[in-house]
C-alpha cells in the first residue's frame, strides 16, 4: 500500500526536532553537526535569532495579501538586492525551480519582443541541475530526471561541461541564452574556471545571447562573495537565486538587467505567494546579515581554514577520500570509497553531509560555522573514514 506521503524520497531514518546554529537535535537527544544546512539553505544556521525575530515580528502583523497590492517588505528586499548586485529589477518566487521557469520565459520573451521569435534555444551544460519542473528537467536531461516524463519541453541544447569550443559551436541564430551554474552543486561541486566564465560572457556579448547564471546553490555568500560570479568579475543578464536567501523560509528570486527583463510587462508572469510580506521580511534579515560589514570576509577566512584541514584529512585517509574541490563553504570531497557508504558512516558519527554526483559528498555548512565546529567536523570526518575502512 502506498504511504500517505508520496514515496519520491529515499530518506535517512532520522527525525530532527530542533536546530541550534550548526547543530540538529534528533528526537532521541543525539546532536548532529550539520554540514548540509538543508542543502545550502540554512545560511545563518538553524533558529538564528535574527531570522527568528524577523519572522516572529512579521507573523504578528501580516502574512499574505497577494501581489494585487503593493508590498513594502518586497520593495525593500528588491531595493537591497538591486543595490548589492548587477540587477535593475527583481521578481520573487517561492523556490529555485520557479526561478528557472521565469528565466526561461524571460529570455524567450526578450527575443520575441525584439522581433526574433525564433531565438528560443537555451544552451546548458552536462552535470547541471536547475530544478525538477518540466522546463528544468529539459534543461538538464539526465536519465534519472527525465525517464518516463516525456515528451520534454523543446528548445534546450546541452554541451559538455568545460568545453568552451562546444559552447561556441552550439550558438546559432536561434540561441536565446546560455544557462550555467558558476559552481555545480548536484553535479559534484564543479567550479567553472574564471577563464571559462569570461569566455562565456564574451561569447554572449559577441552574439547578443543572454547570459543566465544559476546561483541558487552557490549564491548568497556561500563562496565567500555575495554571489559566486563576483570572483571573476563577470556579470550576467539574468540570475536565479533561492535556497540561502530565505535562510530556511521558502523564497527565491530572479534578478535581471532592465534590458533582459524588458519583455516582462504586466500580465506576463505572476505568483500567488511569491514575495509575500512574511517571506520578504525573513529575506531582508538574511540578506542584511550576509551583506553586513565583515561577514563575508569571515566566511572567506573560515572556509579557507576548513579547506586546509580537509586537505590534511584526505592525505591521512587516502583509502576513503581522494580530493577536495569547491569554493568557500561550498566544498566537495571526492571519495574513493562509495560516497553512500561515507554518508551512512557519517550519520553513525552524528555528522550530516550531502551526496552529489561523481562519488562526491558535499559540505555546505552554515556560513556562521565556528572554528571549534570546523575542528569537530574534521574529527568526525576522520572517524567516519575509519568506520568505512572497518566496514562498520
Amino acid at each position: 500500500m502506498i504511504p500517505s506521503v508520496l514515496p519520491t524520497y529515499s530518506r535517512a531514518p532520522l527525525h530532527f526536532v530542533k536546530g541550534e546554529g550548526s547543530w540538529l537535535i534528533e528526537e532521541d537527544g543525539r546532536r548532529f553537526l550539520d554540514l548540509g544546512s538543508g542543502i545550502a539553505v540554512a545560511a545563518l544556521g538553524h533558529s538564528n535569532p535574527v531570522v527568528v525575530d524577523a519572522l516572529t515580528e512579521q507573523a504578528q502583523k501580516l502574512w499574505h495579501v497577494s501581489n494585487l497590492y503593493e508590498i513594502p517588505q518586497q520593495q525593500a528586499l528588491a531595493d537591497m538586492l538591486v543595490g548589492s548586485t548587477f540587477a535593475d529589477t527583481v521578481f520573487f518566487t517561492n523556490s529555485g525551480t520557479e526561478a528557472t521557469e521565469l528565466a526561461v520565459k524571460m529570455v524567450r520573451k526578450y527575443w520575441y519582443e525584439k522581433g526574433q521569435p525564433d531565438r528560443v534555444e537555451i544552451i546548458t551544460f552536462t552535470g547541471a541541475f536547475h530544478g525538477r519542473s518540466s522546463a528544468a528537467i529539459a534543461a538538464a536531461p539526465s536519465e534519472k530526471m527525465v525517464k518516463g516524463f516525456g515528451p520534454l519541453l523543446p528548445g534546450f541544447h546541452q554541451v559538455p561541461w568545460g568545453d568552451m569550443e562546444a559552447a561556441k559551436a552550439a550558438v546559432s541564430d536561434k540561441t536565446a541564452a546560455i544557462l550555467v551554474e558558476p559552481v555545480q552543486g548536484e553535479g559534484g561541486i564543479n567550479v567553472m574556471p574564471d577563464a571559462d566564465m569570461k569566455a562565456l560572457r564574451q561569447l554572449c556579448d559577441e552574439t547578443g545571447t543572454l547570459l543566465v547564471l544559476d546561483e541558487i546553490q552557490c549564491g548568497m555568500g556561500r563562496t565567500g562573495r555575495l554571489f559566486a560570479h563576483e570572483w571573476c568579475g563577470v556579470t550576467p543578464d539574468v540570475m536565479l537565486v533561492a535556497k540561502g536567501i530565505g535562510g530556511g523560509f521558502p523564497l527565491g528570486a530572479v534578478l535581471a538587467t532592465e534590458e533582459a527583463a524588458s519583455g516582462m510587462v504586466a500580465g506576463t508572469h505572476g505568483s500567488t505567494y511569491g514575495g509575500n510580506p512574511l517571506g520578504c521580511a525573513v529575506g531582508l534579515a538574511v540578506v542584511g546579515a550576509i551583506t553586513a560589514e565583515g561577514f563575508l570576509s569571515e566566511v572567506q577566512r573560515k572556509s579557507a581554514l576548513l579547506r586546509q584541514k580537509l586537505e590534511g584529512l584526505v592525505a591521512e585517509n587516502p583509502e576513503v577520500y581522494e580530493s577536495v574541490r569547491g569554493s568557500g563553504f561550498m566544498l566537495g570531497i571526492k571519495c574513493k570509497a562509495s560516497n553512500t557508504d561515507v554518508l551512512t558512516a557519517a550519520y553513525a558519527e552524528e555528522l550530516i553531509t550531502v551526496p552529489a554526483a561523481d562519488n562526491v559528498i558535499r559540505l555546505l555548512p552554515a556560513l556562521t560555522l565556528s572554528e571549534d565546529e570546523i575542528a569537530e567536523a574534521i574529527t568526525r570526518l576522520d572517524k567516519t573514514a575509519r568506520r568505512v575502512v572497518k566496514g562498520a
